[in-house]
């Protein structure tokens, strides 16, 4: 077998795409995994060659970066969330912006526009309003429980170790939801395992328990949903009967039989078991009502910052048609439709349009159409001719941006102006430079909505040349 080059008291030179770190040797750029930062002092270990590109991971660390800060979070270095918590938020905030200048400007071909300082969040922690628990019967033992020698419970409730789609360790603490998350979890696990209730098995789908979704709400909403694998009437009345009495803040309690070979439960159908079928968020003076299969951001408080910056960067005065495309449940749509003559918002998934019209009747507002279909094939010139030409259009796309066919029907639109909302910067900065004859950059926001990552949300405004 042959021997692993390794590089001795190196130092970590940047930070690179995806949480990654890197080492610029004299045989090319080395990624680097891991509790790493820029300016450590390590001993790395290369497991993985391709051409010019190393892949190492971190055999000693000698001396530790100024960047770094004191991870809050025990979990750390095993969960695969919350990578960044080493790194002192400003520096994390310096590399997110420097992220979005990179992309602009190698991908998009884009130097000449002032990129913003990025928007922090105000919240670094208990930010989120949903979480998803997985209950397995493989739990991710330490190195000192195997060297232990001792037997343990192989039962776990909490998150995937990374890389390793079987392995689950527990969490005792997590410090991303506000209360009652973590009770509610950990009294779950408790009861499950007393109870003798069998924990999921991915590689044979087998066992009962198998997940468990928290969402909270700015409104004090609290919505639980346990899905189970099969369908056990009395254990599941029973696991549903202990968190009713258990939690009675919990306002909707529902539940899902999946027996399929993945956790999505899009197709599924959700049990109501107790309280409202829905929890409701609120933005300025709108509610909307979000279901068990609903998108709703999951940092409402700096959703807020997005869709201010949004807002502000379409530029409204009562008189345009706007379109809103990926609409999702109409957030984005029913938040600018008092400032718009008329917003048509488009989006994929049938389920989210249906909250989206909803969503504008709970508030009132009437100037709201939303359509659900494939936006390549439902948003086309035909599409344009019926329903108007937009003066603006917003779209905020997934991570992997907008197919070619969307680019060319919006250019074929010609809006007066395009407010695009990402949460992937590299596939914005392409999107952009298909539509650079015809577009000129004038404004861009970054906002960081998921502290202690490398994720960063961007917004960007184009106008007509």
């Amino acid at each position: 077998m042959p021997v692993q080059k390794k590089y001795e008291k190196v130092t970590i030179t940047d930070f690179a795409a995806e949480g990654k770190c890197i080492y610029k040797s004299e045989d090319g750029v080395v990624f680097v995994e891991g509790n790493v930062a820029p300016g450590d002092v390590v001993d790395l270990e290369v497991v993985r060659r391709k051409k010019k590109m190393q892949e190492a991971v971190v055999r000693k660390i000698h001396s530790y970066s100024s960047l770094r800060a004191e991870p809050h979070c025990r979990h750390q270095g095993v969960c695969g969330g919350c990578r960044w918590q080493h790194i002192g938020y400003e520096h994390q905030l310096q590399f997110k912006r420097q992220q979005v200048v990179d992309h602009f400007e190698r991908i998009g071909r884009i130097k000449n526009v002032l990129i913003n300082a990025i928007i922090p969040a105000p919240s670094t922690h208990f930010y989120r309003n949903k979480l998803e628990f997985t209950f397995s019967n493989n739990r991710w033992l330490t190195t000192d429980e195997i060297q232990s020698g001792s037997t343990f419970s192989r039962n776990a409730l909490g998150f995937h170790v990374p890389k390793r789609f079987d392995k689950i360790f527990n969490v005792e603490t997590c410090h991303l939801q506000p209360d009652p998350s973590n009770a509610i979890r950990n009294a779950l696990n408790q009861y499950t395992e007393s109870a003798g209730l069998n924990y999921y098995d991915i590689r044979q789908n087998v066992g009962l328990v198998r997940n468990l979704i928290i969402r909270t709400a700015n409104t004090g909403d609290l919505m639980v949903i346990v899905q189970f694998a099969e369908n056990d009437e009395e254990a599941i009345q029973s696991t549903l009967q202990f968190l009713q009495s258990t939690f009675p803040e919990i306002t909707s309690l529902q539940y899902i039989v999946n027996t399929k070979g993945n956790d999505s439960y899009q197709d599924q159908e959700v049990m109501h078991f107790a309280g409202e079928t829905y929890i409701r968020e609120t933005m300025e003076d709108l509610t909307f009502r979000v279901g068990p299969k609903s998108f709703y951001q999951t940092n409402p408080e700096q959703a807020y910052t997005l869709f201010k910056v949004t807002r502000d960067f379409a530029g409204l005065t009562g008189k345009e048609l706007v379109y809103d495309l990926y609409t999702g449940t109409g957030t984005i749509a029913n938040f600018v439709a008092r400032q718009a003559r008329k917003v048509i918002g488009v989006e994929y998934v049938e389920a989210a349009v249906q909250d989206a019209r909803q969503n504008s009747l709970l508030n009132g507002i009437t100037n709201t159409e939303f359509y659900a279909g494939d936006m390549k094939r439902l948003l086309d010139t035909a599409f344009v001719a019926r329903h108007g030409r937009p003066e603006v259009l917003i779209t905020d796309p997934p991570r992997a941006g907008m197919d070619p066919e969307v680019v060319a029907t919006i250019l074929q639109a010609a809006p007066d102006r395009i407010v695009y909302v990402s949460c992937n910067s590299a596939t914005q900065a392409r999107d952009l430079a298909w539509m650079a004859d015809a577009y000129e950059v004038t404004k861009v926001q970054p906002v960081d909505m998921f502290p202690h990552t490398h994720h960063v949300e961007n917004v960007a405004l184009l106008v007509k040349k």
